[in-house]
């Protein structure tokens, strides 16, 4: 953090999905004063998943995190239809990205070949699951300000199982439950309703 200049710094976190299990090893840190900890002045989390037992991935990223070997083929196979198919089943049916929209996501994703390390990245899926009682409890105990934004369509963290789920467990946050054609990608989908829910969160304390 120090090269960042946030050593020391108070910090509002705002995540989303993979962000998601991010923030909530910087709130661990933070409550355990961890080395490389931020000072965490309050946390806003958005659809992703943070109970391995509510979270379905889609049949892709369970081929590529558990393929071992024939991962690598795989990332190599991937190509732009495949990609945008797979995206556009988490959106919602009246928010689906433009084809422009869905180019800059895949031309992002490839730089450097960034698609090659695919399966790597998506460990973080299985890492969830083995650090459900470090990242979970360090959400259940802290005295952080939390807020969840959600998306209710989503197939990956869906409704009403995750967000039952989150306000039996979580019961100090609150929560922002967008409209219902709104899926896996609040922000993106619905950038206002997003946007006036952080507002509103950030504002209250």
């Amino acid at each position: 953090m120090a090269h960042l200049g946030l050593r020391n710094q108070k910090t509002n976190i705002l995540s989303h999905d993979y962000g998601d299990t991010v923030a909530l090893e910087l709130l661990f840190r933070h409550e355990h004063n961890k080395t490389g900890h931020l000072m965490i002045s309050s946390l806003c989390l958005s659809n992703g998943g943070i109970f391995p037992e509510t979270h379905y991935p889609r049949f892709l990223q369970k081929l590529l995190k558990d393929s071992g070997v024939l991962s690598p083929i795989l990332t190599r196979l991937m190509n732009f239809v495949v990609f945008s198919k797979g995206i556009g089943a988490v959106f919602g049916p009246y928010t689906q990205p433009t084809d422009g929209e869905f180019w800059d996501m895949w031309t992002g994703i490839r730089i450097n070949d960034g698609h090659l390390v695919m399966d790597s990245i998506l460990q973080y899926i299985n890492q969830r699951l083995k650090h459900r009682d470090r990242w979970v409890g360090a959400l259940t105990t802290t005295t952080v300000p939390l807020h969840l934004i959600y998306g209710p369509l989503d197939p990956v963290n869906p409704h009403p199982q995750f967000i039952t789920l989150y306000q039996k467990l979580v019961q100090r946050s609150t929560v922002s439950v967008l409209d219902d054609h709104i899926s896996h990608y609040p922000h993106l989908e619905d950038p206002t309703g997003f946007m006036n829910a952080y507002l509103s969160f950030i504002n209250s304390f």
